[in-house]
C-alpha cells in the first residue's frame, strides 16, 4: 500500500458512506495523515481509507457509519475502512436514502441509493423523511401496545406488513394500520 496517497482536500464533505471494521493490524504499516480535533485518525491508500475513531453517524457535514465485525470487537475505538467508490454525494433535500429492515435483529438502517444493492423495492426518500420512517420502524419493533388494535395473533407477522409498507410506499403510519386492520 502507498501510504503517500492523498484525496483532494474537501472531497469528503457531505458524503455518505459505510465502512467496515477491520483489525487494527491493517493499519500496522501506514502512518497517520489526518487527525480530527476530535481525535479520530485517517489512513489513507490508493484502494480507500481507514479511520480509527469512537465516533460514528453522524458527523459535521456527512453521515459515515460502521458496519462492525461479527462478533463486534469490545473497544470504544473501531478502525473502519471504506473504498474509495463507497463515498456517495449527501445532501439534506435530495431524495437519496432508502430504508432496509431485518426482522430476525428487528433493526432498521438507511442506505443510499447510489448503494450497487439497491433493488429498487424500497421508496426513496430525502433525510428528513428517513429519519421520520427509520423512528416509525423503531417503535413498531420495540413496542408492542399498538398492536392490540389488531386481530393477529402473530405480532412479528403484522410488524412484517406494516414495517414492509412503510419502507415500500409513501403512505402514512396510520393509513397503512387501517388497511392491515382491513386485510384481517
Amino acid at each position: 500500500m502507498n501510504s503517500n496517497f492523498k484525496p483532494r482536500p474537501g472531497s469528503f464533505k457531505n458524503t455518505f458512506c459505510i465502512f467496515t471494521e477491520v483489525e487494527l493490524t491493517a493499519i500496522d504499516n501506514l502512518k497517520i495523515q489526518y487527525e480530527s480535533k476530535a481525535g479520530s485518525t485517517y489512513y489513507y491508500t490508493k484502494e480507500g481509507m481507514y479511520r480509527y475513531s469512537n465516533h460514528w453517524g453522524r458527523l459535521a457535514n456527512s453521515k459515515w457509519r460502521l458496519e462492525p465485525m461479527n462478533p463486534e470487537s469490545v473497544s470504544k475505538r473501531k478502525l473502519g475502512f471504506a473504498k474509495w467508490d463507497s463515498f456517495y454525494p449527501d445532501n439534506a433535500t435530495d431524495k437519496l436514502y432508502y430504508l432496509e429492515a431485518n426482522f430476525e435483529t428487528k433493526t432498521v438502517q438507511y442506505q443510499h441509493i447510489n448503494n450497487p444493492l439497491y433493488d429498487k423495492k424500497a421508496v426513496v426518500r430525502n433525510s428528513l423523511d428517513t429519519r421520520k420512517r427509520i423512528k416509525q420502524v423503531r417503535n413498531l419493533f420495540e413496542l408492542e401496545s399498538w398492536s392490540k388494535y389488531f386481530d393477529e395473533e402473530d405480532i412479528d407477522l403484522l410488524r412484517k406488513k406494516i414495517i414492509t409498507r412503510l419502507i415500500e410506499t409513501d403512505k402514512g403510519l396510520d393509513e397503512i394500520k387501517n388497511e392491515v386492520k382491513l386485510e384481517s
